[in-house]
Formats: C-alpha cells, sequence, structure tokens
C-alpha cells in the first residue's frame, strides 16, 4: 500500500522458515494489523499489452476488500523497488472488473497468495505464501529504513529482491520450462520449487 504520496518503496525476502519468522515478528513486538488472508489479484491489460511494454501495472485485488491498484515502472538503479502506486478500495469487484472490461481491458493473468500484514515500528511488513514459496515483504519511507527493519529481522540485505512477483513466477517459468499458466497453488501443486530456480537466495 503506498503512501499519501503515491509511492511505493518496498523490498521483498524469500524465506525458508515462514512460521519462524512469525515468532520473530511476535517477540519483536510487531503488532498483526490485518489477518492471514487469501488474495486473488487479476492483472489486466489492453490486447497490444501497451502497459506491460511501459512496465505499468493495473490490477484489481479481492482480499478482505476489493481494491483497484494502478502502478508506474520501477525506478531504474535503486536498492529496491520505488514505483508510483495509486490504490483504492472498490465498493463491487464485479463491477469493476466490468468496468475495466468495457474500457478495452481484459484479464492477462491471475495470481493467489495468502497475506498477513504486521507493523514493526513504523514499518508495515507481510507475510506472503506464494504458490512458489514464502516471502517477507518490508515497506517503508526509503531504502534505508526498510535495510534497517530487514536488520532487526535477521534477514540478509544481498537476498533482497525489487522483482515483482509475477517477474519471479516467468523466471521460474523459464528455468522449469513450465506452461503458461496463471501463478496459482492449483496450477503449481507438486512443482518442487528450489531458490536458485527463482534467481534469488533465501534470506533467512
Amino acid at each position: 500500500m503506498a503512501g499519501p504520496n503515491d509511492q511505493e518503496v518496498e523490498a521483498k525476502f524469500l524465506l525458508r522458515d515462514l512460521d519462524g519468522m512469525r515468532r520473530k515478528l511476535q517477540v519483536l513486538g510487531a503488532q498483526q494489523s490485518a489477518e492471514r488472508v487469501l488474495e486473488v489479484n487479476l492483472r489486466f491489460d489492453n490486447a497490444n499489452r501497451d502497459l506491460a511494454r511501459q512496465r505499468q501495472v493495473l490490477r484489481l485485488r479481492r482480499d478482505a476488500n476489493a481494491v483497484m491498484t494502478v502502478k508506474g515502472p520501477a525506478q531504474p538503479g535503486q536498492e529496491v523497488s520505488v514505483r508510483q502506486e495509486i490504490e483504492f478500495i472498490v465498493s463491487d469487484f464485479g463491477a469493476a472488473r466490468r468496468l475495466l472490461e468495457a474500457l478495452g481491458y481484459q484479464v492477462v493473468v491471475s495470481y493467489e497468495k495468502y497475506r498477513a500484514t504486521y507493523n514493526l515500528g513504523g514499518m508495515t511488513v507481510v507475510l506472503d505464501e506464494m504458490p512458489y514459496g514464502d516471502f517477507l515483504e518490508i515497506e517503508g519511507p526509503d531504502a534505508n529504513a526498510i535495510r534497517a527493519a530487514a536488520g532487526r529481522l535477521g534477514l540478509r540485505w544481498s537476498a533482497r529482491s525489487a522483482l515483482s512477483y509475477l517477474a519471479l513466477f516467468d523466471q521460474l517459468r523459464a528455468a522449469l520450462t513450465l506452461p503458461d499458466s496463471d501463478l496459482t497453488f492449483e496450477a503449481l501443486q507438486g512443482v518442487p520449487v528450489r531458490a536458485q530456480d527463482l534467481g534469488l537466495e533465501y534470506a533467512d
């Protein structure tokens, strides 16, 4: 979730031990701000894939709410992912989807994850269970603040990733020569995934 300046600054870390990280957050006094929930995300683009070419994101998400998100391209040369993000709750998921389709957009991929959200010293920390592994994501005002939070959590800074979950999925499909599919738990059921298949290292 972006701040008041509509800018998202974040880094993600691949975890070997999700339960251990959950316990560490509790020990550090992190407050859980949102319970674990299944997210279903729909990524939209037009027939020419103009948004993808411009590295922009148009997404509709359903979890405890329905949320519309627009993201700009990530700024180059940054330690973490820095990009414009405009995000807001919509009252009707189905109507929002029909609106986007009426404007000429269509769903190009859907993806799922389970997410639990915490506040740690004013930083947003989320635990994400993806179909290909478990991750911790830190959002904050700048790279230095995110690095400090990662240090408190015992995460190796060198193992961070600024890539999106769909970009990591593209790397995984290339590494394992997987067929095109949505990023769902059903689609990847029974597929063994190693850190190197994602181009990552475990951070914990």
